[in-house]
């Protein structure tokens, strides 16, 4: 095998030329081979789950203290709380009375007209939304538990992630406590909104995605055995084919639950498709199979199409099973008058198709100006944060008191988050590190749409909330590098170590500072003005 080869496969060079020595050097590649596609998960036993198990009790407790505070409605949870109970009481969503807000607030349910509302957002999160008031009332602690209890999930899920990704779980739990004390994951996860939900499902999906990574570098070693050698030391063809993933699925169906919450899903949805196949060509690479992209290509593109694309399209569809099955829901009956040249299409799906055309028509030209709008270029710095309730009618003590709650994230995650991007990218470019690349890519996918196709539109502060988890495992793997690797020097990792926790305490006493705008605490006035560091804040 000449040198490039062997360097690419870490692997040793072929023996003498007999039976007996190719058979003993396949199968020593073939254990190194395993080796160097399953790196060991760390082996810490319990505090593998104790940690990521402590970060989110943090979690848990910011997310659910007082979360029936405000017991009104606030902002969009005027569609979104009235959609979830209309969805689990008729099937499809109907327009409220008049005085439907204050009905809510005092717990009344009647609350609905008999024509049908037309909504401009699919109706998974909705129904999720509804299950709280469910089970809970409907009272302002119900309609928002199932959104706190999806964003507390979502921190264990990061912290499990980040042990999965880094082989650490040290590190996995800074990206938890990270995402814990952020403001915009904590005040998304106490209001009865869609993004919230959003974002839970898309952590869902990526951890899925990256336990369905190592799942199949483990079955792709363990069916190269099957695979012949050729002479110049490269295994044959395109290497075996994978079969079912389950992993990858389960990632497709928690991508077409997150469509169903909100269409901007669909750009994770595209990217998890490429970055699927680029991590098997990876594996592919690290195998030793000629031609590693467009083996992976041959054998992976179009299962992770079907797993990513179609499946999550399905699942999609029967978010909308409510509206289908029955015949209230806004033109639902739009297709059966009118004549077609496709009579083989049912008319429900036309129906559904014409929906479809009126809500991107909305989305596509929604230009209608807001107080707190936000061009997506600030996003990553907090340039513009909403202010998702405010009250100057209540007690604290002072003279001239306020209530608010402003999704402001924690300026030490995405300040921090900016300047490790950075780093990213160069660890990315340079040492082709994929940990590096799909984080960079996840945030990428969140965030750059809004900048080069929405622009123009009507856009807020708060929909960085899909970017939270990502910019903390970004943090993360920062923090990483600087508390060095476990063969460091003492004096190196004492320096690191020193680095990290005051990081982290600062991001910590932030959380604290920054927490009564995030939990709607009645503070003074001069209190909220030391919290608005800047004009574009207030």
């Amino acid at each position: 095998m000449n040198e490039v080869v062997e360097r690419t496969l870490y692997l040793a060079p072929v023996g003498e030329n007999t039976p007996s020595t190719q058979s003993n050097d396949r199968d020593g590649r073939l254990r190194r081979l395993k080796e160097q596609l399953s790196k060991p998960m760390p082996s810490d036993g319990v505090w593998g789950w104790l940690g990521p198990l402590l970060v989110t009790a943090i979690a848990a407790g910011l997310r659910f203290y007082q979360l029936g505070r405000p017991k009104r409605i606030t902002l969009d949870e005027t569609y979104y709380v009235k959609g979830g109970l209309s969805l689990w009481e008729f099937g499809f969503e109907r327009d409220g009375v008049a005085n439907a807000d204050k009905l809510l607030a005092l717990g009344k349910t009647g609350i609905f007209e008999t024509t049908a509302d037309y909504v401009v957002h699919p109706m998974f999160g909705k129904w999720v939304i509804g299950a709280g008031i469910q089970i809970f009332g409907p009272n302002a602690f119900g309609w928002r538990f199932m959104v706190a209890l999806l964003g507390t999930l979502a921190v264990f899920v990061i912290a499990r992630i980040g042990r999965r990704m880094f082989r650490s779980t040290l590190i996995g739990c800074m990206a938890g406590l990270l995402l814990a004390v952020d403001g915009t994951a904590i005040v998304m996860s106490r209001i009865g909104m869609l993004d919230g939900v959003l974002a839970a499902l898309l952590v869902f999906a990526f951890g899925c995605l990256l336990v369905d990574r190592d799942k199949s570098r483990e079955l792709l070693a363990h069916r190269m055995k099957f695979i012949e050698m050729g002479e110049n030391g490269l295994w044959q063809g395109a290497g075996p084919h994978l079969g079912v993933r389950p992993w990858r699925l389960a990632s497709g169906v928690f991508l077409g639950l997150a469509l169903g919450t909100k269409w901007s899903a669909l750009y994770f949805i595209a990217f998890f498709i490429i970055l699927s196949v680029l991590w098997d060509a990876g594996a592919r690479r690290r195998a030793g199979i000629s031609s590693p992209l467009l083996s992976a290509i041959k054998r992976d593109f179009i299962p992770a199409a079907l797993s990513f694309g179609a499946l999550a399209v399905v699942v999609y569809v029967m978010t909308w099973g409510g509206w289908i099955l029955t015949d209230g829901g806004w033109d639902r009956q739009w297709a059966a008058d009118r004549t077609t040249s496709y009579p083989f299409i049912p008319d429900v799906i036309r129906s559904l198709w014409h929906y479809h055309v009126e809500m991107l028509k909305f989305h596509s030209t929604l230009t209608t100006s807001h107080p707190y709008e936000s061009n997506a270029w600030g996003w990553l710095i907090q340039a513009r944060p909403t202010a998702i309730y405010y009250s100057s009618n209540v007690s604290c003590g002072a003279a001239k008191c306020t209530s608010a709650i402003t999704s402001i994230g924690n300026p030490m995650l995405w300040w921090a988050g900016v300047l490790a991007m950075g780093y990213l990218a160069i660890e990315w470019l340079g040492r082709r590190d994929w940990r590096a690349g799909a984080i960079l890519g996840c945030i990428a996918a969140g965030w750059l749409p809004w900048v080069v196709f929405y622009n123009e539109r009507t856009v807020f502060g708060f929909y960085t909330v899909v970017l939270s988890a990502f910019m903390a495992l970004a943090v993360a793997y920062c923090l990483g590098r600087i508390l060095g690797s476990s063969d460091a020097s003492t004096r190196r990792r004492t320096i690191g170590a020193g680095v990290v926790g005051a990081y982290l305490a600062i991001a910590v006493v932030a959380a604290a500072f920054f927490l009564p705008i995030w939990i709607a605490d009645p503070i003074s006035y001069a209190q909220w003005g030391q919290r608005m560091w800047f004009k574009s804040w207030i």
